[in-house]
């Protein structure tokens, strides 16, 4: 079944949290799989995107019809697949992203162990890092604000800690 376009529009302003099952188009359960022509060939893609966000969480190949033509419908296995798969690509990114801007390494010091970690916040008028140390216990014994491109390694670690825990340059 080919929705005109516009038809498929007025099906994206409805609620999010409608379910829709059709051969191109399926939103369930917080995400939307839609069947699209693929631009670079012949073929056809699906694009997956969870509710709320603007951009697609994955966009892949999708298979031809019997009639070597169409698409291949949409159906209840392939939608759950697709979440599947789109879940662990927005997992994977979000692990990616974390481990960006959150670091974190334990250096011997006088005083023990000393847990150091470099939190980066990234805001787009004054972006910045915090640069914490704790002791064994969990205790903090300083933060100081850093800039964003502090490169926290055990040499700024350890030095930082030496200097008594004076704001680095």
């Amino acid at each position: 079944m080919n929705a005109p376009l516009n038809d498929l529009h007025a099906q994206e302003d409805s609620p999010e949290d409608t379910a829709i099952h059709e051969p191109r188009l399926w939103r369930d359960n917080g995400w939307t799989a839609r069947v699209i022509k693929n631009e670079d060939d012949d073929g056809w893609a699906v694009e997956m995107v969870k509710q709320g966000e603007p951009e697609p969480a994955l966009v892949g190949p999708w298979t031809m019809g019997r009639d070597k033509k169409n698409p291949k419908p949409l159906d209840t296995a392939a939608f759950n697949t697709l979440v599947k798969t789109a879940s662990e690509v927005l997992r994977r990114h979000e692990q990616q992203l974390h481990a960006l801007l959150h670091q974190q390494l334990t250096v011997t010091a006088a005083q023990g162990p000393v847990s150091v970690t470099l939190d980066i916040v990234p805001d787009d008028d004054d972006p910045h890092a915090l640069l914490t140390a704790e002791d064994e216990a969990g205790e903090q014994l300083a933060q100081v604000r850093v800039a964003a491109g502090f490169k926290l390694n055990r040499a700024s670690a350890t030095a930082w800690i030496d200097s008594g825990f004076a704001k680095p340059r």
